[in-house]
């Protein structure tokens, strides 16, 4: 969507009414509770010796807390249904990021020559037909009780469409808004966490520095809690050099030049489609030394994070169009990252040892893992 009143409108309700500093402290007992559900799905599979797909787990604890905070209510009761969830999505991003001749000769748009709006189509309209029927049910609980329901994001969508303000709103804008947020912001912080995973199996040595600060600043054996996070330097460095090699969204999200921009010797001409490879742009050898090789200690005494203002590490992108969803992941990853390292220890299956772990990409618009990482918890003892 171009900038635009609409766009802004949009905009503000991402800043103000879903992800500004005031929700999210707010809402911490929520996130304290998701975090809490997640770590008992683990324990029981720590006290049965089985290995837990982390991708899935996490992507259970990440679409459970997003429709918490939008629906009030989980959307997934199990690691079964979490994957069903998991694959719907996955489709709709794959499409999304699929090469398609459309992008590039608008005209043969109509014939859908690849189908990729075919396929697009079938799983969108799975997940639109949930919100369809929340926000229904919603609508009739207000029209039969006159309350506002539950003062959740829905609320406060549904209040903003029912104000005579500036910003309108109707009920398939709201349904496609949610849809928009919530395909966003389950698989890439999922991703996230696997990498960062699957990089500390790698390397032990980085994983029992993580381990150590954990016990020393937390306690052994114990959740992370936000005001924590402040006292985990080395644990941000192991998320930020995540990030730097593993950008969830590799090549960001398509901008559009509005006007011809120069650019150095280059002219970008307006309509122009703009990628920014942010993969490319954290092995830049030119800015990092060592830059295939995993190593948090490059963030320790650099200013650099992820808020847009360092070019050399976008994983959110920067300016106007950076990801709104940027505060609640900077929260919500240490939590889940912390919390599995600082409550148990981790084995490989039986028969594998590290180079065993596939670190092979899948590449789409998100940039997943071709094999899932699985690993055994064991319980750690306070």
């Amino acid at each position: 969507m171009p900038v635009s009143p609409r766009w802004r409108d949009l905009r503000k309700i991402c800043n103000y009414q879903l992800f500004s500093t005031k929700t999210l402290d707010s809402s911490q007992a929520l996130r304290r509770r998701k975090l809490q559900n997640l770590l008992d799905d683990i324990e029981k599979c720590s006290e049965s010796q089985e290995a837990v797909d982390i991708g899935k787990v996490a992507f259970k604890t990440t679409i459970n807390l997003l429709s918490n905070t939008f629906f009030s209510t989980d959307f997934v009761h199990s690691a079964e249904e979490a994957g069903e969830y998991k694959e719907i999505i996955v489709s709709i991003l794959k499409e999304v990021g699929a090469p398609n001749l459309s992008d590039f000769f608008p005209k043969l748009k109509v014939f859908d020559l690849q189908g990729i709006r075919k396929r697009s189509i079938v799983s969108v309209k799975k997940v639109l037909s949930i919100f369809k029927r929340f926000v229904g049910e919603r609508l009739k609980m207000r029209e039969g009780t006159g309350s506002i329901g539950n003062d959740d994001v829905l609320d406060a969508l549904l209040n903003i469409s029912l104000d005579d303000g500036k910003i309108e709103m109707d009920k398939d804008e709201i349904e496609h808004f949610l849809l928009n947020i919530f395909v966003a912001g389950t698989d890439t912080t999922t991703y996230t966490l696997e990498w960062a995973m699957a990089e500390l199996m790698h390397n032990s040595e980085i994983m029992s520095k993580v381990k150590k600060e954990l016990e020393q600043a937390v306690g052994k054996g114990i959740p992370v809690q936000e005001t924590d996070i402040v006292k985990l330097p080395y644990m941000q460095a192991v998320i930020k050099e995540t990030f730097r090699l593993h950008p969830a969204v590799p090549l960001l999200l398509p901008r559009k030049a509005e006007i011809d921009v120069q650019i150095g010797d280059y002219i970008i001409p307006k309509d122009a489609q703009v990628l920014v490879n942010a993969w490319v742009i954290g092995r830049d050898p030119n800015k990092w030394d060592n830059p295939n090789v995993f190593l948090p200690e490059r963030f320790l005494d650099s200013e650099i994070d992820v808020k847009g203002h360092h070019f050399e590490l976008i994983p959110f992108g920067s300016g106007r169009r950076i990801c709104p969803g940027l505060p609640l992941a900077i929260r919500m990853l240490p939590l889940m990252l912390g919390s599995l390292l600082n409550c148990f220890n981790w084995r490989l299956e039986d028969g594998l040892n590290a180079n065993d772990l596939n670190k092979e990409d899948e590449y789409g618009i998100t940039l997943e893992k071709s094999q899932p990482v699985r690993i055994v918890p064991i319980k750690v003892t306070k």
